[in-house]
């Protein structure tokens, strides 16, 4: 790979940009997904049903790999990397990555068959209000995606070995691969084996989203090896930073457990309303809060490393003034358009008016908590780059606590609509924390800047607001709004009217964010242009 190839990619910007670019095609795939999901099937016990099953893979999944393993590996392999002088030293950190690897292997292989045999007794504890048959369906569903767990967990110990040494790229087709396993369920092996047939696409999906790492993994030097030197003080390290994580990890999916409970105990489909809802908000937050978190990361990690304060504000200013730049005009029109987003992507077959207006008004409610969603992944890293995992956790508690109490609460009341507010409220509540406790441990986070940005970021999608709002209600009415292109349109248009005032504003009162963001994509267009004009020919390892 050429030298102008790898620091476009290894780069902040040039990373987020590659992840945002992948996030967004595998988030355009995620919508195809569900659009053939809602058309097949509606909001109804199938996908209740099928949404349901992912929770005990996923609860066994993030608290023991995703975050987890990243969150403690990541730092330490950076540390140890960093030392690395000779051939030898460079087999003594891949011969960490080994153990870690196995280790792994090893609990999630025993955790997967014990889960597989006992799901009959334990999935009825995560959807209580499942009558009998919707329950078995669960179970089988259950049991099926549980395969997927040794697939995920291999591929996140890749994905960390790329965020370390910033190849963003693989890491990045991932989750493109993933969905395009699900696509392969829905469309192929539902008509060959039935509703199971979309479990065995999750399962796909996974062995997929694995594979597509592994030539660029092999590209940095890795070699796999049956390493299990659990003695090694860097094993040892990152197991132990790996606990406190877990128990935040856990106490984070504690929320989607208890969102399942309640939604299994109200009407049938609100369990698969608040994941399509869930599905759609996630869109900005990976494009943007995770793709710019994952390419801080590695940044974050180098100045704690080296003890660089002033490095680390730098950073943490810059990906916190971006984040909010591109999330607060999308909270805004998400909340304005969400009727329209809902129809075109899932108003198809089966998806009725009712199951529409619910999971438009969920995603309303999401919207409003939006920015602090897409700013906790880059938040919880700022901790973990300081290879400190237990105050997300104690947070993320409190976060839980919240979340529970208010949807004990809101939910005989509000239906679904009262488990979204809650959500919503745990997470500004989670982020106002976290936020507060960096700011007492690090002092100034370059205050004055990040407020004053934020100000006329505000002010700024308010005039948008206001604009997309009149371009609805004044000059677009006349578009039949009841075919997907007439819907399609409406919204479109508005939200580009709204979009292209957001933009001229910031361009005119040259916000920093768009000096910022300009000027690494003017770098980067350059870089790409020498790239082309070598012939694209790239030479591995060339710096």
């Amino acid at each position: 790979m050429s030298g102008r190839w790898q620091r476009i990619q290894t780069s902040l910007t040039g990373g987020a940009l590659l992840i945002a670019a992948a996030s967004l095609v595998s988030k355009v795939l995620g919508f195809v997904r569900d659009r053939l999901l809602a058309a097949q099937f509606g909001a109804g016990d199938t996908l209740d049903a099928y949404y349901a099953a992912f929770k005990l893979p996923d609860l066994i999944f993030n608290v023991l790999v995703l975050g987890a393993l990243s969150a403690a590996f990541i730092p330490v392999f950076i540390e140890r990397w960093q030392k690395c002088q000779t051939e030898e030293e460079k087999q003594q950190a891949w011969h960490i990555a080994n153990s870690v690897l196995n280790i792994l292997l090893i609990i999630l292989a025993v955790l997967s068959v014990l889960l597989i045999l006992f799901a009959p007794w334990l999935v009825p504890f995560l959807a209580p209000g499942f009558p009998e048959e919707k329950m078995r369906l669960t179970v089988q569903l259950t049991q099926i995606m549980l395969g997927s767990i040794l697939f995920f967990g291999v591929s996140n110990v890749f994905s960390g070995l790329l965020n370390a040494f910033r190849r963003f790229a693989a890491y990045a087709m991932a989750p493109i691969f993933y969905n395009v396993g699900i696509i392969v369920g829905i469309t192929a092996f539902y008509s060959w084996w039935g509703i199971p047939g979309l479990a065995w696409g999750v399962v796909l999906g996974a062995a997929l989203h694995m594979l597509v790492q592994i030539p660029a993994v092999f590209h940095t030097g890795y070699r796999y090896s049956t390493a299990l030197d659990m003695r090694d003080p860097a094993v040892k390290k990152i197991m132990r930073l790996i606990l406190p994580r877990t128990l935040g990890l856990a106490v984070n999916q504690l929320n989607n457990v208890v969102i399942t409970i309640i939604g299994s105990t109200l009407a049938a489909g609100s369990v698969a309303i608040f994941n399509f809802a869930n599905n759609l908000q996630s869109f900005p937050i990976g494009l943007v809060g995770v793709s710019l978190a994952v390419a801080a990361f590695p940044y974050f990690s180098e100045a704690f490393s080296q003890q660089d304060k002033e490095k680390f504000v730098t950073h943490f200013s810059i990906t916190l003034r971006r984040i909010v730049f591109f999330i607060v005009p999308a909270a805004v029109l998400i909340l304005l358009l969400r009727a329209h987003i809902v129809r075109v992507v899932l108003g198809a077959g089966e998806f009725d008016w009712e199951a529409t207006y619910l999971t438009a008004q969920t995603l309303g409610y999401f919207a409003v908590s939006l920015v602090a969603q897409s700013l906790l992944p880059m938040l919880a890293r700022s901790f973990y780059a300081d290879q400190d995992t237990s105050t997300p956790v104690k947070i993320a508690v409190v976060s839980l606590l919240v979340n529970v109490a208010l949807s004990i609460w809101l939910a005989p009341q509000h239906g679904i609509l009262g488990l979204a507010a809650a959500f919503s409220v745990a997470n500004v509540v989670n982020m106002l924390l976290l936020l507060a406790v960096l700011r007492v441990r690090h002092g100034n986070l370059d205050d004055e800047r990040i407020i004053r940005s934020t100000i006329n970021i505000l002010l700024a999608s308010a005039v948008m607001a206001l604009v997309t709002w009149i371009s609805l209600r004044a000059f677009l009415p006349g578009i039949n709004n009841r075919t997907f292109i007439g819907i399609f349109l409406q919204g479109a248009i508005a939200g580009s009217i709204g979009i292209l005032v957001y933009l001229g504003i910031a361009i005119t009162f040259r916000f920093d964010e768009v000096h910022l963001v300009t000027t690494r994509l003017q770098r980067i267009w350059q870089q790409l242009r020498a790239v082309l004009r070598n012939g694209g020919k790239w030479k591995q390892g060339a710096e």
